[in-house]
């Protein structure tokens, strides 16, 4: 009996330990949060916030949360390449250095993502039939994971190609599936600290970015990166 109680808080800790995280990070950020929904609305206007549907764990679909980059209601793409139109002035800013991501926390405290874990796409891009995608579906999604830091130029890479949509498709997302496939298969604690700390790091700095450092903080045999820095080797620095 109590080992199978040990099994159950084992199976749980992590989900507390998001939870924790994620309230937290609400608590001390709480006037970061209020100064960018305030310069969101004086320089841009409302709404603050932006919403969308992404497909979770088990292929369960919630509602992502962003501070809005973006301007209210532009069509386009599902992806977003650098020199986008839609983004605005202070959108560019937020997304350089990743404060729209933030409102996520409370995708973490409610449950529906995790700290560290695959990001949530969004369904039009998810074939759940595939068995890379059943292997990462597995898992919680993440506010960050070891594709998106080492990728963390993606829309740069995305501009300089005639086709970011094929790119995306055929090329950015199949890496971005084996890199978290690889890394929830080797995944420790000790592990994700560190990656929230490069996360966080790079966030802070992107001016130091460095996906050299990235691939040797992670190594699980897979060619990190291989394709896609072959394409775009400016973005290796």
């Amino acid at each position: 009996m109590s080992e199978g109680r040990e099994q159950a808080g084992a199976r749980h800790l992590p989900r507390l330990l998001d939870a924790a995280c994620a309230a937290a990070g609400i608590l001390v950020l709480w006037p970061v949060f209020a100064a960018v929904a305030l310069l969101i609305l004086l320089l841009d206007g409302p709404p603050v916030l932006f919403s969308q549907a992404r497909v979770g764990r088990h292929g369960s679909r919630f509602r992502i949360w962003k501070f809005r980059s973006m301007r209210a209601g532009a069509p386009g793409s599902a992806i977003t390449r650098a020199g986008d139109a839609r983004i605005t002035g202070i959108g560019a800013r937020l997304r350089r250095y990743k404060l729209d991501e933030l409102p996520q926390l409370f995708n973490v405290l409610i449950g529906d993502m995790s700290l560290v874990g695959p990001r949530p796409e969004v369904p039009e891009y998810v074939c759940a039939e595939s068995p890379e995608w059943r292997a990462v579906l597995e898992a919680r999604p993440g506010i960050t994971d070891v594709a998106t830091l080492l990728y963390r130029d993606e829309e740069a890479l995305l501009a300089a190609s005639g086709d970011a949509d094929r790119l995306y498709r055929e090329t950015v997302l199949p890496e971005k599936l084996l890199l978290n496939a690889a890394y929830l298969r080797e995944r420790t604690l000790l592990r994700d600290v560190r990656l929230i700390w490069l996360s966080l790091c790079y966030s802070l700095l992107p001016k130091r970015f460095d996906p050299g450092r990235i691939r040797r903080s992670f190594p699980t045999g897979t060619d990190y990166g291989g394709n896609l820095y072959s394409l775009s080797p400016t973005l290796d620095r």
